[in-house]
């Protein structure tokens, strides 16, 4: 059989280290992850609806795994992924996605952020899982993504996510938290270029934007501005921003390795008869182009709408209670291994990723496709 993503996918999960007793062990690691994805990917949220999934799919299954003892019970399956290093199924993982996406386009939008999943927290660990995630906008998949104690040391994870992923000719968007001289440098030094929000964790370098127009040097044009307007749900936005490279303007600016711009993004948002507006800052590598800040800006909420809350929402990870071990950080891979399945399947007509998943579990077909092969046909006598 052709398998494609399939294969590629088992490949790198036998490559993982098995700290287990061989004579002692009857599930095969690489086939407990791989039949793990298959389930979540078909709809499956626990251990249990994984283990009873896989029992009804066995035959299915044995079409590409031994399986030789069946499929594990649920409490095996949680002792595994509580155990498995999670460094190493990260890097698998990258491998992974390395495979499917070789290279990313110039001036792909590499949108990270943190995301906690509320419920993995216990006695044991007092805060819950938060998971630093890599995502390309315009792919709609998940990079790479690393675990930290709390959303205050993303500022030390983020660096290191950068250091492992290949973002050459990207644009790296982040929220202020992030807004550090230190991740600008390394995005610098790794070939892309950055978008980084300025709020008041930076006070004076946000006021030096806020106020560029009354140095004393002057008032400022704009180098380039760009406007743009949608509608929907009962709302009228509008969203302007204007670019400007006078760096010179800025608080500390040679602090900020290769800073060519700085930009103000304002949205006007009108319902009904009340209208708000938001004003945010940024500084950029980029040229003063407003019209590609602007993309680049909008382009980073696809983490949130895409990611963060398809997890939440599509896939339950706010209500997952797995604690133990590395459970909940390992479960959190396995539902982004699923997640990426799901937004490569591209169909004519345009449905959602609960529904896909719905489909998934339906048809062996069409969670064949998904995965990337298709079965041997019989020849014919």
């Amino acid at each position: 059989m052709d398998r494609g993503k399939l294969a590629d996918m088992v490949e790198v999960f036998e490559g993982l280290e098995d700290w287990r007793n061989a004579q002692q062990t009857r599930h095969r690691l690489s086939e407990l992850l791989t039949v793990a994805v298959c389930a979540v990917l078909s709809g499956a949220d626990d251990f249990e609806e994984i283990s009873q999934w896989g029992r009804a799919k066995l035959p299915w299954l044995r079409g590409f795994l031994r399986l030789d003892y069946g499929v594990a019970s649920p409490d095996t399956f949680e002792r595994v992924l509580a155990l498995l290093d999670p460094k190493q199924f990260e890097q698998a993982f990258r491998t992974w996605v390395g495979g499917l996406i070789p290279a990313l386009a110039k001036d792909q939008v590499i949108a990270i952020d943190g995301k906690a999943s509320r419920r993995t927290t216990s006695k044991a660990a007092a805060a819950p899982l938060h998971m630093v995630s890599a995502f390309a906008a315009n792919v709609g998949v998940v990079l790479g993504q690393t675990a930290t104690a709390e959303k205050s040391n993303e500022i030390t994870a983020i660096p290191e996510l950068l250091k492992v992923l290949d973002i050459n000719g990207c644009i790296v968007t982040i929220d202020a938290m992030g807004t550090q001289t230190k991740i600008a440098r390394t995005i610098r030094e790794r070939g892309a270029h950055y978008v980084l929000c300025v709020k008041d964790n930076h006070r004076n370098l946000h006021d030096s934007i806020i106020f560029a127009n009354l140095d004393a040097r002057g008032p400022l044009t704009p180098t380039s501005t760009h406007e743009s307007t949608s509608t929907g749900h009962g709302r009228i936005e509008v969203r302007r921003c204007r670019a400007y490279d006078a760096v010179d303007r800025l608080h500390n600016a040679a602090a900020w390795k290769d800073v060519a711009s700085f930009a103000v993004v304002e949205r006007i948002r009108t319902v009904g008869d009340r209208t708000s507006t938001e004003r945010v800052c940024y500084i950029s590598s980029l040229p003063a182009d407003a019209e590609r800040i602007a993309q680049a800006v909008r382009s980073h909420w696809e983490i949130e709408n895409r990611l963060h809350w398809c997890l939440d929402v599509q896939f339950g990870d706010d209500y997952a209670r797995a604690r133990s071990g590395h459970v909940a950080h390992n479960l959190a891979l396995v539902r982004h291994i699923a997640l990426n399945l799901l937004r490569l399947h591209t169909t004519p007509r345009k449905t959602s990723i609960k529904t896909k998943r719905l489909l998934a579990s339906a048809s062996d077909e069409l969670r064949a496709e998904m995965l990337g092969f298709q079965p041997e046909e019989e020849d014919d006598e």
